[in-house]
């Protein structure tokens, strides 16, 4: 049986669903971003049981089929910008359309129209956040981060990160330096 969660994003949220699941005796054969296949035919019981324990975490049981393709679209993402050292530049809208099995205006469309925002946006958004974990805590320069994640020049990268987040990145990194630096040497 497949079940599928909302904001389920990251390598936390996953060891926290299966916690849940074991708490409530329930084989899991694999759990991803996004979903879980139980061994097992689950009640209505354990489904409520799972979906309230899951809430407190932020993390919602779906059923609705535009809502898990909503998602499916957020883990491609996800998992390409986060997780995936993809070699060359990538084409996101033939990607997704590859991956999801649907037209990309059709899933460009149902994105907008449900989360607020367009695709495009949000792999920009997701980008930033890729950038601002690198620069904190790789030790790449931020051309070398430009090139991993597929910007076409160094100027590009700064241009977006500025316009996201308001600030440059050797700024934003200057920042969480002294940040840290107060942390570790308080004055």
């Amino acid at each position: 049986m497949k079940l599928y969660v909302r904001n389920m994003v990251c390598i936390r949220c996953k060891m926290i669903v299966k916690q849940e699941l074991k708490k409530l005796s329930l084989n899991y054969v694999n759990v991803e971003l996004g979903e879980i296949e139980i061994m097992e035919k689950v009640s209505p019981a354990q489904l409520e049981e799972l979906s309230v324990a899951l809430l407190k975490y932020g993390l919602e049981l779906m059923d609705d089929r535009k809502s898990i393709l909503i998602e499916k679209i957020k883990k491609v993402i996800v998992e390409l910008i986060h997780y995936s050292d993809e070699p060359e530049k990538i084409n996101f809208s033939d990607y997704l359309s590859e991956k999801l099995n649907h037209n990309y205006t059709y899933l460009a469309n149902l994105f907008s129209e449900t989360v607020g925002i367009n695709i495009e946006h949000y792999i920009i958004m997701h980008k930033i956040e890729r950038v601002k974990e690198l620069l904190v805590y790789d030790e790449l320069s931020l051309t070398e981060i430009s090139y991993k994640l597929h910007y076409s020049s160094v100027a590009h990268l700064s241009n977006q990160f500025k316009k996201i987040t308001g600030l440059t990145p050797s700024h934003f990194k200057k920042l969480k330096e002294s940040r840290c630096n107060g942390i570790v040497n308080p004055q």
